[in-house]
């Protein structure tokens, strides 16, 4: 396949110098249309450049759909949090208040309490009417038994008992005297016992028997006693059913009485109150004896603590309280675990502690916001594992399982088993773009529980309804912070600063929280020079003050750099040798690193030997810039291929490790200077990527880059032969400091674009890149007619050494 022409001379000019306006986008203060921010407090700022996120946000919130719970992406400090918290709370106004959720004893199944859902306030209601009420069946219950009617009845019971006990064993009594026997006592209390005994006259030899007469009364004895306990048995049974007669009624009423009370229960809840109700009543009437007094003093003390359980059992555990809920809840969880998310079991205190009951159930963050929403943050949830897979279990059954807190030492099988809880919620997970794509990737089952995808821009246009809009907020974010307000040249730097932080001169950045930042630094700077507002003077010094706080490693820099212990030449012209630019960020400051770029080449066919590469200090995006630099530069030179070339390419004193592409093109220059022996200008640093067509692209740090460079010339002396030169689509990058703009201005620093690297080499070279003319070679050689005249002695001297070691090895 032919090689394709590259383009010609006329197609590309000289590389232009940027005019001092295009150097940074400036904001006039009055352009903006007001004085300070003061008279802006009053205006809502709204979702500031984030359109698209309001919109899905707006459409997640509203959307009553399984599955549809909302995965807010975009970095730390967006205010993603800030502005979903206040769409929460707007949403939430918009719907209805869900109901309370308690829980009861289940007197059937102890270990099984019951769910039951109450429309909002009615939950305390209940609660107060069942705590009257285990108050009031203690003192109550004793005095119905007390009535005039029962006591008589009872009364009789009882004289009917002992006139049948006394008649049974006076009938003993005299047949044990007939036989010559008596009867007699032994024990007190319950352990009384009827016993026969034998007089003297009538015992028996030790080698006998009991006589028959001593037969015939035990026996009859036996028999009697047998009945007179049936008929003991019959007296506790009518007691009994006198009580529960007497009780059962009574108990309704007062039942009944104390949950008329509650209002607007469903039909289902309804009926489990009824039936709890009714389950307490029969529970209290199984257990009389607690509400009656013992004669012991320890007797009395159990009867007591059992009473007192008894009570608790009848408690509401309210878990859930929405008597003050105006909407729908909003619960944002900032420290979630598994007991504060997911709600827990409290085991009781205590080595004497019995297992825990219903009133042990604690609610978390997932019960709080039925019927609502919960906003989480999912590097928090992402550090346990345990909780990570919980939630996913959740989002697939909608169902709340409250599980034993743990680690209470109780035994198996004694914890309590809440039913499962249908859930309906909106969850929002805030998390930042990386982890959102990682999500999809790994747990894609987890990711599509989130289909709402709200995405926050880094940086958005700049728009006078934007500008307006950050002046509000910064205005709001005073008044909030108690700062002073800022006037208009103040708002037009922070803007410019906005501008710097999006690294574009079209679009302001998204990152609220560094706004914030320079607002409440720019105004310490201004109460300590006692002014009223904040002004483009505060801002600049708040700035430098920041720099000056975080540069030492930049400082450190430029100081081996003047020392000469760090190689750069700013003067003059050198051969295979180029000044690059690159960038570091150290989380907390980002400065410019300028470095030197040194390129050898001889004849060989070992190609080009990234240098960086074979030691391993460099990345996969840099190695892919120095093969696109080779195919480049095998196009460039197509009339000598194949190359008789080896050539090695190195940055000087770099031992952290280079990445990126955007040296690239100093590396071409370096090793066409190499090639051609046209050395280049010491005084203009380079940064620019390169495609395999020789077109420039954009990189990164740009600002960073270019001031970083004008500090070493600045300290070296400026001469008005310094500069930068850059990528021309880089140029709407820029927003270089004011000390550049200076020197810009005063013709002591210039700034050159390039689209093509032909333009590159012509500033650095004075040499035209292209050209095979022969005329034209002859009076002023091109860059690649000069490269390809060194190629053509390699490859001869490459001949000449391949035909030597042939004649040798002949010989």
């Amino acid at each position: 396949m032919p090689v394709q022409p590259l383009p010609s001379l006329s197609t590309w000019p000289a590389a232009p110098t940027l005019p001092l306006a295009q150097l940074r986008r400036q904001i006039p203060p009055a352009e903006l249309g007001f004085a300070s921010t003061a008279e802006l407090i009053h205006l809502s700022p709204g979702w500031i450049g984030q359109q698209r996120a309001r919109e899905a946000t707006d459409f997640g919130l509203h959307l009553d759909a399984p599955d549809y719970h909302l995965f807010v992406l975009g970095e730390p400090g967006s205010g993603r949090s800030s502005l979903l918290r206040q769409a929460l709370h707007e949403a939430a106004q918009q719907r209805p208040v869900p109901p309370d959720l308690a829980f009861l004893h289940h007197f059937e199944q102890p270990l099984r309490p019951l769910a039951l859902r109450l429309p909002p306030g009615q939950g305390r209601v209940l609660r107060q009417a069942l705590q009257q009420l285990s108050r009031q069946l203690p003192t109550d219950i004793p005095a119905q038994l007390e009535g005039a009617e029962v006591m008589l009845a009872a009364e009789l019971i009882e004289t009917g008992f002992e006139r049948e006990e006394k008649h049974t064993l006076a009938g003993l009594e005299d047949l044990a005297t007939r036989h010559g026997f008596k009867l007699g006592r032994t024990g007190e209390g319950d352990s009384e016992r009827l016993q026969l005994l034998v007089r003297e006259d009538r015992k028996a030899g030790p080698d006998t028997g009991p006589s028959d007469a001593e037969i015939l009364v035990r026996r009859e004895m036996a028999q009697a006693l047998a009945r007179l306990r049936e008929r003991e048995q019959a007296r506790d049974q009518a007691l009994s059913e006198l009580q529960e007669k007497t009780l059962k009624p009574w108990l309704q009423s007062v039942f009944e009485r104390s949950l008329a009370s509650v209002s607007g229960l469903t039909e289902a809840d309804q009926a489990l109150l009824h039936r709890w109700s009714q389950a307490a009543q029969r529970e209290a009437l199984d257990e009389i004896e607690l509400f009656l007094p013992r004669a012991g003093e320890d007797d009395e003390a159990d009867r007591k603590a059992d009473l007192a359980h008894w009570q608790s059992c009848l408690k509401l555990n309210l878990a859930v309280d929405q008597a003050e809920q105006r909407g729908a809840p909003v619960v944002i969880e900032d420290n979630p675990q598994m007991r504060s998310l997911f709600g827990c079991i409290e085991h009781p205190g205590g080595e004497d502690a019995g297992p825990p009951d219903h009133n042990a159930i604690h609610a978390g963050a997932l019960l709080r916001a039925h019927g609502g929403y919960l906003m989480l943050h999912l590097a928090d949830l992402a550090e346990d594992e345990g909780l990570w897979d919980r939630l996913r279990r959740f989002l697939r059954s909608r169902l709340l399982q409250i599980e034993d807190a743990g680690g209470s030492g109780a035994p198996a099988g004694a914890s309590l088993q809440p039913e499962p809880l249908a859930l309906s919620l909106r969850l929002v997970l805030i998390g930042t773009p990386d982890a959102y794509y990682k999500l999809q990737d790994s747990e894609p089952e987890m990711a599509r529980r989130f289909r709402v995808k709200v995405d926050f821009a880094d940086r958005f246009a700049d728009h006078p309804d934007h500008r307006q809009a950050m002046a509000i907020w910064m205005g709001q974010r005073c008044q909030a912070l108690g700062l002073p307000q800022v006037d208009a040249s103040g708002v037009a730097a922070l803007l410019e600063q906005s501008h710097r932080l999006a690294d574009d001169q079209g679009y302001l950045s998204a990152q609220l929280g560094s706004v914030e930042m320079d607002l409440i630094e720019s105004a310490a700077a201004c109460r300590r020079r006692g002014a009223p507002w904040v002004s483009a003077a505060d801002v600049a010094s708040a700035l430098q003050a920041r720099a000056r706080r975080h540069n030492l490693p930049e400082q450190e820099l430029l100081e081996r750099i003047r020392h000469g212990e760090h190689l750069l030449s700013t003067e003059g012209q050198a051969l295979g040798q180029v000044n690059a630019m690159s960038q570091i960020d150290t989380g907390d400051h980002r400065f410019g690193v300028p470095m030197r770029i040194t390129a050898r080449t001889q004849a060989g066919h070992g190609g080009v030997l990234n240098i960086e590469r074979e030691v391993k200090l460099s990345g996969p995006i840099h190695d892919k810039g120095v093969m696109i630099l080779q195919g480049f530069l095998h196009q460039l030179l197509a009339e000598q291929a194949p190359l008789a070339l080896s050539a090695s390419l190195v940055f000087e004193q770099e031992y952290d490790g280079v990445e990126g592409d955007s040296a690239s093109c100093a590396e071409l220059f370096a090793l066409l200077s190499a090639l051609s022996g046209l050395p280049l200008r010491q005084g203009i640093a380079v940064t620019g990527a390169l495609n395999q067509h020789g077109e420039v692209l954009p990189v990164g740090g740009l600002n960073e880059k270019i001031e970083g460079w004008f500090q070493v010339c600045r300290d070296a002396g400026l001469s008005g032969e310094h500069g930068v030169l850059i990528p021309a689509r880089n140029q709407r990058q820029l927003m270089l400091s004011h000390e550049v703009l200076a020197a810009v201005a005063a013709g002591q620093f210039k700034v050159y674009t390039m689209a093509h690297v032909a333009q590159g080499m012509e500033l650095l070279s004075g040499r035209r890149l292209l050209g095979l003319d022969a005329d034209a070679a002859a009076a002023q050689p091109s860059v690649q007619s000069l490269a390809l005249q060194t190629l053509a002695a390699y490859r001869r001297a490459c001949q000449r050494a391949q035909g030597g070691a042939r004649g040798r090895r002949r010989g």
